[in-house]
């Protein structure tokens, strides 16, 4: 890829060669390239995604329910009979459970919406830059989002990350064509993403709202009290669409919705103030004792070969950009969407070195989109100036440190990468040389520019396909590592909940009754998939909600609702195992609710 079209059209470079626009003179060569990226993307995304089964068996059940009944599917709950909800909003859910209703219950249709997320992405990543640059730029952009390891995780992954991060990208794109003029509906557009982003994960989709909005209120087209009204405005739309949802679950009596899992009180807006807000951050509130933060905890172990390989760079270029464009005009969209993604890589990044509550390095994958978009416009701008020795020599610079950063990143990472490093390394400091070549050199340039580009993507390449390559499970999957979730149901068990679901007949409804219960969200949810019948879990995922009570569960076995109860832990498992008949199958207690009480 020549920096040569890497320019745009702002200053043409002082060479023979001309700066070529290809949505003007190569559409059909634009087209077909962007046709190219969206298939490495799909491929890359969506090739064996059923590898890893149900991936977190916790939101596959929630899907199940949701498939099979509509009152689960509108709160999220984990169960058909909707007796808890999942600890976040329900928005990726959503789209799972409906993927399952049209495709049946499969780890394929479960992750399908995912992938197809994850392409989405990549199509609004490259279509925003595309606004503001050349079309190899936007190219860049988006080879940058598909190949980054962590985006390859989660695009094969059912947690509610791959919405949040397309959500994210979405919000970018709509903020770049309000900047441009492109008028009331693009800032409305803006608030509604970051309102179904809050009900894809709560306060995590706020990180990047930050930078969108500095943006547009400095480089927003009217005057500043109509930039702030805009604002208000977006801040409208993102209440009104994500509270219709949260005023109907504060609103509906208790005893007609499920219990909020999470929470402490039965509340949506302390659970995202409590377990998934100050809880995250500060450590207790369900999320265990604090642990130490650690300000640079993105840049290091799995969180770096995640996502860090050109974190570093994109910090440099997207600064370069703001720096080069300082005389522009006020609305320069260029130097708008690098403040917006400068923002959108630091504020995330100071979050989650903050964290001393739960934290998985798969949280970073919103910082993707934000490190594409900065990358390619600093590589664009200086692209724009290679007549210039000193636009050449930052290049070239450019090309060193991620070089660099990518060697020290391979040889932490896993054995098999090592080897690479070698061949990073070379490539990246022969096309930094090769970089300071005049600009009529344009073979040259080509060539440096391959091996730059070869320099930067080799490395997360190699990670994103070991990363596609092996399955992962439970609640922590990590890039090009397999992960197992340690819970498993016991196929005897299963057979019973199977067996006496078939001599039950059409008489317990899987909307209405629950095959068995089980303490904790992860073990019932094992179960449920596993025999495909409703499970109740006891005690939501931290196995400490209240929920159900004592008396509601005694309520709920005198009217015929539960069968089974698998376990005897708690409150709810002693009274149990002080009433009515069990058996010990393969270790495992599991007590008959249908047979009379034995007290």
């Amino acid at each position: 890829m020549s920096t040569a079209l890497l320019a745009g059209p702002a200053h043409r470079a002082p060479s023979r060669a001309p700066v070529i626009r290809s949505r003007e003179r190569r559409p059909g060569r634009e087209r077909a390239a962007l046709l190219g990226l969206l298939v490495l993307a799909a491929a890359l995304d969506l090739v064996g995604i059923g590898g890893s089964g149900w991936a977190n068996t916790y939101y596959a059940a929630a899907a199940q329910a949701g498939a099979t009944s509509w009152h689960a599917l509108l709160y999220g709950a984990s169960d058909a009979p909707a007796s808890i909800t999942v600890d976040k909003p329900p928005a990726s859910i959503w789209l799972m459970a409906l993927s399952v209703r049209l495709l049946g219950m499969t780890p394929v249709a479960i992750v399908l919406p995912q992938a197809l997320l994850g392409v989405a992405t990549v199509a609004l990543v490259h279509a925003t830059v595309r606004r503001l640059a050349t079309s190899p730029a936007a190219l860049l952009a988006g080879l940058i989002t598909a190949l980054t390891p962590i985006a390859t995780l989660m695009f094969r992954y059912d947690n509610p990350d791959a919405l949040l991060t397309a959500l994210g990208a979405l919000a970018a794109y709509a903020a770049v064509r309000a900047i441009q003029g492109g008028g009331l509906r693009w800032v409305l557009l803006v608030g509604a993403a970051f309102g179904i982003g809050f009900l894809t994960k709560q306060l995590p989709a706020f990180l990047t709202l930050p930078g969108l909005a500095l943006a547009y209120l400095v480089a927003g087209p009217s005057g500043l009290l109509r930039r702030i009204r805009d604002l208000l405005l977006a801040g409208l739309a993102l209440l009104v669409s994500a509270g219709w949802w949260v005023a109907l679950v504060e609103l509906v009596p208790a005893s007609s919705r499920p219990y909020v899992g999470g929470s402490t009180s039965n509340s949506f807006l302390q659970l995202t103030l409590g377990y998934n807000g100050l809880g995250r951050l500060l450590g207790g509130s369900g999320n265990g004792a604090g642990r130490s933060s650690d300000p640079l905890r993105v840049l290091g172990d799995a969180s770096g070969q995640g996502v860090a390989w050109l974190l570093p760079t994109a910090l440099v270029l997207g600064a370069a950009v703001i720096v080069l464009r300082r005389g522009r005009p006020r609305t320069d969209a260029v130097r708008a969407a690098a403040i917006a993604s400068l923002l959108g890589i630091i504020l995330p990044g100071v979050a989650f070195g903050m964290m001393s509550g739960i934290y998985h390095s798969y949280y970073c994958v919103i910082m993707v989109p934000p490190i594409a978009t900065a990358t390619a416009l600093g590589v664009a701008e200086l692209a724009q100036r290679q007549g210039r020795p000193a636009a050449r020599i930052a290049l070239a610079l450019a090309v060193l440190l991620t070089a660099g950063w990518t060697v020290a990143l391979e040889l932490q990472g896993p054995a098999a990468l090592r080897p690479l490093a070698l061949l990073v390394g070379a490539a990246g400091i022969l096309g930094a040389a090769l970089l300071l070549a005049p600009p009529r050199a344009r073979r040259v340039r080509t060539v440096a520019a391959a091996l730059a580009l070869a320099s930067a993507l080799a490395a997360p390449t190699a990670v994103s396909l070991a990363t596609a390559a092996v399955p992962h499970a439970g609640s922590g999957p990590i890039v090009a590592r397999p992960t197992r979730d340690l819970v498993h149901a016991d196929a005897r068990i299963v057979q019973l909940m199977q067996d006496s679901a078939a001599s039950d007949g059409s008489a317990h409804s899987p909307t209405t009754h629950w095959s068995a219960a089980a303490q904790g969200s992860r073990v019932a949810a094992s179960y449920q998939l596993a025999s495909g019948l409703p499970v109740m879990p006891i005690g939501g995922y931290t196995r400490t909600d209240p929920s159900p009570t004592l008396p509601e569960f005694q309520k709920w076995v005198r009217e015929g609702r539960v069968h089974w109860y698998i376990g005897d832990q708690g409150e709810i498992g002693s009274w149990v195992a002080a009433h009515y008949p069990g058996q010990v199958v393969d270790g495992t207690p599991v007590y008959d609710l249908s047979a009379a009480s034995t007290a």
